[in-house]
């Protein structure tokens, strides 16, 4: 079988132009002529001088394959997953959260958790456990506006953004529009809530009365 010409190929490397066409892989040799040089250009080029002195072509061919798929980073794909089972996690936090169970909240909570109210009072786990499942704090809803994971660290993401919550005491809650910055953590394989802090969001401004 003829083997096809590859514009610019005979010309990088006179004599082993064949040779390389023969070891790249069909997927690639089906392309158009122009194709294996661009590859030799900006995919290989620290080979080309092993290339030129008789290197073992058939070590190319892999290289060439996975210039030729350019997949996507590993991290990309690794950080939407890690993102998702970290809104997993804070949709379980806060469903224990609302029906103040106190083992999902064991369970999800860091030991080292710091949580500081939009009021100034901070609460230890054990005392933000106390509160929700004695019922002295009920948390009736969440809604979040916005909320961002951003992993900072092995171990380690943030959860930005604003939401929108019920609680108080049963039967009066308060309305809170709160900004939030939160940390989780990894823990034994397990993501755990470790820090909260949030503020009041101010009231708009009520509009101008027309005289």
């Amino acid at each position: 079988m003829a083997l096809p010409r590859v514009a610019g190929l005979q010309e990088c490397f006179p004599g082993r132009a064949d040779q390389i066409i023969r070891v790249l892989p069909g997927s690639i040799r089906a392309h158009p002529p122009d194709l294996i040089p661009r590859l030799m250009k900006f995919s290989l080029r620290p080979l080309l001088p092993l290339l030129a002195s008789g290197f073992a072509f058939s070590a190319i061919a892999p290289l060439a394959t996975a210039a030729e798929k350019s997949p996507a980073p590993a991290f990309a794909n690794e950080g939407e997953r890690l993102r998702a089972a970290l809104a997993a996690a804070d949709d379980e936090r806060l469903a224990a959260t609302k029906a103040g169970d106190q083992a999902r909240l064991e369970a999800i909570l860091s030991n080292d958790l710091h949580y500081a109210h939009s009021s100034g009072k901070v609460d230890s786990k054990a005392s933000l456990i106390k509160a929700l499942t004695a019922r002295t704090s009920v948390y009736e809803s969440f809604h979040y506006q916005e909320r961002k994971f951003t992993l900072i660290g092995a171990g380690l993401a943030t959860m930005t953004g604003r939401v929108l919550v019920k609680v108080g005491p049963a039967g009066k809650p308060n309305e809170l529009d709160l900004s939030i910055l939160a940390i989780w953590r990894e823990e034994n394989g397990k993501w755990r809530f470790l820090a909260w802090q949030s503020c009041k969001m101010p009231v708009p401004a009520a509009a101008p009365t027309k005289n």
